[in-house]
């Protein structure tokens, strides 16, 4: 899932201020590590190692539950192999973005005969906004946060955001928060509230929500998440590839929301700008 995706930039971009989150302190040096696990390929969505203390953090970004396969299966999964990798303590995480529908439980452990394993669950929203809200690494879960105002939170957020002092942070963490307030609120709301803030002339924002391609609600949420989308995959290939060819932007910009999410997944073993440009090619067949 693309808001997965997100979680796990966010994570990788800001490891320190995560680690600090879910364990509740300082987390001194911290270094992300590769994701993909030993034995069969399998990806976690963020290994976090805290060199000071000597263990690994593991955060897993869920949209909703339930999951297949379960994610208490998957948590002991992901245990095994990072034991086995680096025989050192690990300390795990769920990070659930949505609260699922009505009776589907939340469970913190697996349990199959005497094998039990636990993990720690963090249902965003019951979360304290004012945690994330002084956080600018968190800024753009707050909206998920736990509130009976969800326009002012959300508008609290944009706020915060609008005071952040390099430019640079404030139009990537604008988008951001967008994104992930897509989950909750209309984009018409979400477009209203950051124009009054910081967004308003933002060539980053106008490129993502352009109110004369809209053609009806339902489309125009379908081009916002769209744009989003192919927005954030780009700023990811700019990391980790520097400048891409010129022809390559238009290709992304064009692809579908499906495309999308499924180079959001693919781009995770390109090692290349080769890579990529061969992915493109596939879809022309």
């Amino acid at each position: 899932m693309a808001f997965d995706n997100l979680g796990k930039l966010l994570a990788e971009k800001y490891p320190d201020r995560f680690a600090a989150w879910i364990l509740g302190q300082p987390a001194g040096s911290v270094r992300v590590l590769k994701t993909e696990l030993s034995i069969e390929p399998i990806r976690a969505d963020s290994l976090v190692f805290l060199e000071t203390q000597d263990r690994i953090l593991h955060l897993e970004f869920q949209t909703r539950l339930p999951s297949q396969p379960p994610i208490e299966f998957r948590m002991l999964d992901y245990w095994v192999r990072l034991y086995r990798q680096y025989q050192v303590p690990i300390v795990q995480a769920v990070i659930v973005l949505l609260p699922p529908t009505a009776g589907t439980p939340i469970r913190d452990y697996f349990q199959v005969g005497q094998t039990q394993h636990r993990f720690q669950v963090v249902c965003l929203w019951e979360q304290d906004p004012t945690v994330l809200l002084n956080n600018p690494a968190l800024l753009p879960l707050a909206p998920l946060a736990a509130t009976t105002q969800p326009e002012v939170l959300l508008r609290r957020v944009a706020a915060q955001i609008s005071q952040l002092e390099s430019e640079q942070q404030r139009q990537e963490l604008s988008i951001y928060t967008q994104i992930f307030a897509g989950l909750k609120f209309q984009q018409p709301l979400i477009r209203q509230i950051f124009r009054e803030g910081i967004m308003r002339e933002s060539v980053i924002y106008q490129e993502i929500w352009q109110e004369g391609r809209q053609e009806g609600r339902q489309e125009g949420r379908q081009e916002g998440r769209q744009e989003g989308e192919a927005t954030l995959i780009l700023r990811q290939l700019n990391r980790r590839f520097g400048r891409l060819a010129p022809d390559v932007e238009p290709a992304i910009r064009g692809l579908t929301i499906e495309q999308l999410e499924a180079l959001a997944e693919a781009l995770l073993d390109f090692d290349t700008c080769v890579d990529l440009e061969h992915w493109l090619e596939q879809l022309d067949r």
